[in-house]
């Protein structure tokens, strides 16, 4: 949640100075996806050996989580520069926000 929120930022930032994505940002785009991805993998296995959790919507922000990311990223491919930084910013803190909601859902 704070990682995403941090890159979030981070995007909005490079778009508001007017330039595309670094590739540092990139980078912190992808560990962040790999990092969802294995958060998912470890919920999928506490499903597996515990049962679901609580409320079951904890599920559906689990799999968002997962998603989000890499479709922002897929979506605006074909945009300018400085598009790309604060598209994938605002998604990023749109994921960290999917984040808190699967948190107070657990």
């Amino acid at each position: 949640m704070y990682y995403y929120t941090a890159v979030g930022l981070w995007g909005l930032f490079l778009g508001f100075r007017s330039t595309g994505p670094t590739p540092g940002f990139r980078g912190a785009v992808a560990i962040a996806v790999v990092a969802s991805i294995a958060q998912g993998v470890v919920g999928l296995l506490i499903l597996a050996f515990t049962g679901p959790p609580r409320e079951l919507l904890h599920i559906l922000y689990g799999f968002a989580v997962v998603l989000a990311m890499p479709l922002a990223a897929s979506l605006v491919r074909d945009r300018a520069p400085r598009g790309q930084s604060v598209a994938l910013g605002l998604a990023s803190l749109f994921t960290a926000g999917l984040a808190i909601r699967g948190i107070i859902t657990a």
